[in-house]
């Protein structure tokens, strides 16, 4: 049995967009018809539209246990399934104002793919949403920041095995390169290579000539499909091996024998061996609260709410709130969509730095 394969339950009572294309009858359009239907499929991420088929799947099931039609959209309904969201029930917490509001996209989603646009902006849907987000609005809560020192400790926990080898590859890697979970596990070989791959890899020797500069301790550079598009990541070599994240992943790749295909692939238990499948990004959010845990960091908190302090999402705020170069590089580097969403990170890391009580004379 491998660590973890990737599943996705079946919707058969949901649509999905590769379905709403319909298959020509001209034989000659057949294989166009099947492309477009693949490209249909890709729109999504394979997340999202997981949580999307959630999303409507709960709006679904309320409206069968009131005896209502989903079909035509009503505003008026969404209206009433947003305010029961927040009520919460025996055995079941009402939701938070993000949750709330990304269900909602799930079922404006689905309402465009069966062809039936939701008119968000409808006032039994704007005020209801407004009211909800005015009297359960909080400030977003972060995951906690893993910093250099704390990266260190949480790969001095792992074993020095094949499997742990690989997990010290995928922190260094995961925290050198400000990645996203999904993008660490989409990473290949090499382009071209696989269906579902997000990125590749290409590794440079030290004094390799990649450019005008002859002299350089070489490195990876890794090409990343991401929530804003295709961007470039440079992952220079550290000073130590056993720390490097470049050296680390060409020793994970030499000893698990991979060149082609998935990066990152679960290690069978019984006989240890590499399978040839992807992990999924479970596996990096698990790792990252596992290694935490071992280390101690925020040892302060109690177990419980540790889990919760950390996931994979820990590396990327780790690389962005301690980075000290300019604000430009950082977001370039982590595929910011805007200079703002690198700003809060940099704010945390500057907090008091700038004392306006003390400059104003108190």
């Amino acid at each position: 049995m491998s660590e973890e394969t990737a599943t996705s339950p079946p919707d058969e009572d949901v649509q999905t967009d590769a379905r709403l294309i319909e298959r020509p009858a001209a034989p000659h359009l057949a294989a166009l018809s099947e492309k477009a239907r693949d490209y249909a499929r890709n729109a999504r991420s394979e997340n999202t539209r997981r949580a999307y088929e959630a999303d409507w799947r709960q709006f679904a099931a309320w409206l069968r246990r009131q005896g209502l039609d989903p079909l035509p959209p009503d505003p008026q309904t969404v209206g009433l399934y947003l305010a029961a969201c927040m009520e919460g029930a025996p055995g079941r917490e009402p939701l938070s104002v993000a949750s709330l509001e990304r269900r909602l996209s799930g079922i404006c989603w689905r309402y465009r793919q069966r062809g039936a646009p939701l008119d968000t902006s409808d006032r039994h849907i704007s005020t209801v949403l407004a009211g909800i987000r005015r009297a359960h609005g909080r400030p977003p809560v972060q995951k906690q920041a893993i910093f250099a020192d704390e990266l260190l400790a949480m790969m001095a926990t792992l074993e020095m095995d094949l499997r742990g080898i690989r997990d010290r590859a995928i922190l260094a890697i995961g925290f050198a390169g400000g990645l996203r979970r999904s993008e660490i596990v989409g990473l290949d070989c090499g382009p071209d290579q696989t269906e579902d791959g997000a990125g590749w890899i290409e590794i440079f020797p030290p004094g390799a000539d990649i450019s005008s500069a002859s002299n350089n301790d070489g490195g990876a550079v890794l090409q990343i499909s991401g929530k804003t598009g295709w961007r470039e990541v440079e992952i220079g070599r550290g000073s130590r091996p056993e720390t490097c994240p470049v050296a680390l992943l060409e020793t994970w790749m030499r000893l698990g024998r991979i060149s082609q295909g998935p990066l990152f692939r679960p290690i069978a238990r019984k006989n240890g061996g590499v399978s040839p499948e992807r992990l999924t990004d479970k596996h990096v959010a698990r790792l990252v609260q596992k290694t935490a845990l071992a280390a101690g960091i925020r040892g302060d908190l109690s177990e419980g709410e540790r889990r919760l302090a950390f996931s994979g999402h820990s590396l990327r705020a780790g690389l962005a709130s301690s980075a000290q170069i300019d604000e430009g590089h950082v977001q370039k580097h982590l595929g910011h969509a805007s200079a703002e969403m690198t700003r809060r990170y940099q704010r945390k890391r500057d907090r008091f730095r700038v004392n306006l009580t003390k400059a104003a004379g108190l």
